[in-house]
């Protein structure tokens, strides 16, 4: 069982930039996919970046592909994701999540596929 914890989350402005950073132990992350969802007040939680194992399988969801980057290091234990050009609507508490079977990509944005969940960062964005 994989243990996850998230940090790097704050308050900025429309424009500005933050990483966050999933830190895992308990199970090598080489093992793993690993994913990033994110959920604003009174709605879903929702599917935003995902890395299979091995790098295998890659995918961010269409709001943010063109702003936020997913990477990973096996021998850190830890994931990030990069997030440029933030808006409002990016405002929310952001998991990171990880999978022990492989992970096609039609898989990433759905919640029950995951096994291990952080307890969440939040990311406030003020126009």
């Amino acid at each position: 069982q994989v243990h996850l914890v998230e940090s790097g989350g704050g308050a900025v402005q429309t424009g500005e930039s933050l990483r966050l950073a999933c830190v895992a132990s308990g199970v090598t992350l080489t093992n793993y996919s690993i994913a990033w969802f994110r959920q604003a007040p009174g709605k879903e939680r929702e599917g935003v970046a995902c890395l299979g194992r091995d790098d295998e399988v890659s995918y961010l969801e269409d709001s943010v592909k063109d702003r936020f980057t997913m990477s990973r290091d096996n021998v850190k234990n830890m994931a990030w994701l990069q997030m440029n050009s933030l808006k409002p609507e990016d405002t929310g508490v952001y998991f990171c999540a990880s999978s022990r079977v492989f992970t096609p990509q039609v898989m990433c944005t759905i919640r029950d596929w995951w096994d291990d969940w952080g307890q969440g960062t939040q990311v406030t964005v003020s126009a």
